[in-house]
């Protein structure tokens, strides 16, 4: 990781929801700009999981060089912290080379943490989790309230992941994961960044949503699940939860027909990233690119960032 002491590297960070067009953007300014990619989405880091990713062509890979792709198996965990380390590894490698870095994707926990830094809580406790696993939401919440509340009113019961990860920082440390927060979290920059998110009007986001949606099953996503199976790949890897690739495990076991899976894909699909342009509209410092964007635009704001 750069040192605060040292000159920091200049990164062109690349944001904004899934279906906007990052990826053949990133390649056009890559190719403009002599940069490479690192990859900041959280599910193209797993080897095998190609389709339901919308990982960049056989075409965008050949034009530009890609970082942070297919360097997990499905049955690997892989987190901010772990994200944080290879980025900073590949982009410490490509300013060492006289190339441009620019990070792109829609992760926001994971461009956050390479940019600003992460809590520095305790480690996951699997015999913990195991505890909490069969307790109601509304339990786990009530009881999280009763020694975080900061934490707590900012979760939903069916948030059970992070009511879980705050009730595991306190059952091992003592003290409330928002004590860490406020002492550790983000407290400083790493990197020159400028930040970019693409914003695209609501109605026309869905429509190419649906449309990659359905690219995706004429592309083979179904066959790509099957194969994941196969593989023993089993639907309770984090990996195999993901969108896409659940809603067709479950057809796949008979449980939905196949055009009941692609509906749910396209609506948890569009239910994600409205998530995502939530959280990238909290960001601070982002220039945002609204949809059709101007290319000549881009490639001048880019071109006086890197000097």
């Amino acid at each position: 990781m750069t040192d605060i002491g040292e000159k920091k590297i200049k990164l062109l960070v690349l944001s904004g929801p899934t279906g906007s067009g990052k990826s053949a953007l990133a390649v056009s300014i890559a190719e403009r700009i002599g940069g490479e990619i690192v990859n900041a989405d959280s599910l193209q880091v797993y080897r095998g999981l190609d389709i339901g990713t919308a990982k960049p062509s056989a075409q965008e890979l050949a034009r530009v060089p890609h970082h942070l792709l297919d360097i997990v198996s499905p049955e690997q965990e892989f987190t901010a912290s772990d994200f944080r380390r290879e980025a900073a590894a590949a982009i410490s490698d490509i300013d060492r080379r006289g190339k441009k870095a620019i990070v792109v994707g829609g992760t926001g926990l994971y461009i956050r943490a390479l940019l600003e830094g992460l809590v520095d809580s305790p480690t996951g406790d699997p015999e913990l989790r195991r505890q909490f696993a069969e307790v109601p939401g509304e339990e786990l919440l009530r009881r999280l309230s009763s020694v975080d509340p900061e934490t707590a009113r900012r979760l939903h019961p069916n948030d059970r992941v992070r009511i879980i990860r705050a009730l595991e920082v306190f059952e091992q440390t003592g003290r409330p994961i928002s004590g860490f927060r406020s002492e550790h979290a983000f407290s400083g920059a790493y990197y020159d960044a400028m930040k970019m998110a693409i914003k695209v009007e609501r109605q026309e986001l869905y429509r190419r949503i649906d449309l990659r949606v359905e690219q995706m099953l004429q592309d083979g996503l179904v066959d790509e699940v099957r194969s994941l199976l196969a593989l023993g790949y089993g639907r309770e890897l984090k990996a195999m939860r993901s969108i896409g690739y659940k809603e067709i495990t479950a057809h796949l076991a008979g449980e939905t027909t196949l055009d009941e899976a692609v509906t749910l894909i396209k609506r948890d699909t569009r239910r994600y990233a409205k998530r995502q342009m939530t959280w990238f509209s909290k960001e601070n410092d982002i220039y945002w690119l609204e949809y059709p964007w101007s290319f000549a635009t881009i490639h001048g704001h880019v071109i006086e960032f890197f000097g």
